[in-house]
């Protein structure tokens, strides 16, 4: 199948969209994966405005949420239709939407919701295409953290890996996921990724960017110490994985409470800091696992200043690496992630990685939107595939006429 896969992460900045052709290989033991490109497109200046005005710890409306759910649901509508023309030739037989995160309900290390937003109807018109979309939503309802729901896919692409390897994906929010060499993989949120960092540029720098370009800032700055202690004693460190956190804590009204102590520090030295704590929580959630790889993906890979942290903050010898090595950009990771969630979904097959998110078993994820045409469904495969290899396509893709699963021409 040829599957899109849209994602706008913890960031509220872009909206991705990457299509790969899906085939189940060995029996079904492994799925390969053939990367077909990827598009973005940010959000519209009012459209992130609103979405960041709504945002928890601010009062929103009901009202406010529906209009974001139509907008945003039109947003990844228009970027689907793009995907499918440019990356698929119209040839797309299932999208995959994650949808936009607006709030997730944790505390105490249990999750109680999690709210994605983005209306899969307006995608399933534009496109024609069934969706599949709300993918969290059946992992918190099994008793799971509901994220980070790409640690499947990383455990399809680690497993057989020399040493203890691990997948990192730096968002606003930073997440890994690791084989360790005794006992159980685990995946989980360690803690901010660009969040802070950005949220600061932002109060710093109104008139800037939105965030530390090229790591600019942070590299020009020094870490304020007792400013770094303070913000390493964040309970949330502390508790055991499975564990998930997002914006809803470490929100810019976060910052401001512990910058309050720390009056009068430069920009540079605020940034320095944040990008230490980033690089700092990593590598402690990754230490007591003797991890000895780490490949690395999302928008803070593009921050010199944090990956050089990193690599310090590492153990000495464990490698830093891009997601690229694995056969997936660092950019597109996600957006992959998604599309190969949603093909499982759509052949009935689980989504989620239940050692990993604390789900009291594997679950088919998401719901199914119709396309414009009747539903014809898979037959589903005995087993779930183990692991997932990325092959890059020897030619152009030929693109033939639109067909449906019994072969007859779709006009």
């Amino acid at each position: 199948m040829r599957v899109v896969g849209l994602m706008s992460g913890t960031s509220h900045d872009a909206i991705d969209a990457a299509a790969a052709d899906l085939t189940f290989v060995d029996g079904g033991e492994t799925l390969r994966l053939v990367p077909l490109g990827m598009v973005s497109a940010p959000y519209e200046d009012s459209l992130r405005t609103a979405l960041t005005a709504a945002l928890p710890p601010a009062p929103t409306t009901l009202a406010d949420v529906c209009v974001l759910d139509t907008r945003i649901g039109q947003a990844f509508a228009a970027l689907a239709v793009r995907a499918d023309r440019e990356l698929c030739s119209g040839a797309a037989e299932l999208i995959a939407s994650h949808g936009q995160t607006v709030y997730h309900w944790a505390s105490d290390g249990v999750v109680h919701g999690t709210l994605q937003i983005g209306r899969p109807a307006w995608i399933a018109e534009a496109t024609g295409c069934p969706v599949v979309a709300d993918f969290r939503p059946g992992d918190v309802a099994a008793g799971g953290q509901g994220a980070p729901l790409v640690g499947l896919v990383d455990l399809m692409l680690l497993r057989g890996r020399p040493g203890v390897p691990a997948a990192l994906n730096i968002g606003g929010i930073a997440n890994v996921t690791a084989l360790p060499a005794a006992g159980a993989p685990l995946a989980f949120d360690t803690g901010p990724g660009n969040a802070l960092m950005d949220a600061a540029v932002r109060q710093l720098r109104p008139d800037g960017p939105g965030y530390d370009e090229g790591g600019a800032l942070a590299a020009a700055g020094r870490v304020h110490a007792p400013l770094l202690r303070r913000l390493l004693a964040e309970p949330y460190y502390a508790l055991p994985a499975p564990r998930t956190t997002g914006k809803e804590l470490f929100h810019p009204g976060y910052l401001d409470g512990a910058l309050a102590v720390c009056d009068g520090l430069a920009p540079q030295d605020v940034l320095a800091t944040l990008t230490r704590l980033t690089a700092r929580t990593v590598a402690d959630a990754l230490r007591p696992l003797g991890v000895t790889e780490v490949f690395a993906s999302g928008g803070g890979t593009r921050n010199p200043a944090l990956m050089s942290a990193l690599r310090e903050e590492l153990p000495p010898g464990t490698a830093l690496l891009d997601s690229e090595l694995l056969g997936l950009p660092a950019g597109a990771k996600e957006a992959y992630a998604f599309a190969v969630l949603g093909f499982l979904a759509y052949h009935g097959l689980p989504g989620n990685a239940p050692g990993c998110t604390g789900a009291r078993g594997p679950r088919i994820l998401g719901t199914l939107t119709p396309g414009r045409r009747p539903l014809d469904l898979p037959a589903r495969p005995s087993r779930p595939p183990l692991s997932l290899v990325v092959a890059r396509p020897v030619a152009p893709v030929e693109q033939g006429p639109r067909t449906d699963r019994k072969g007859r021409i779709v006009r």
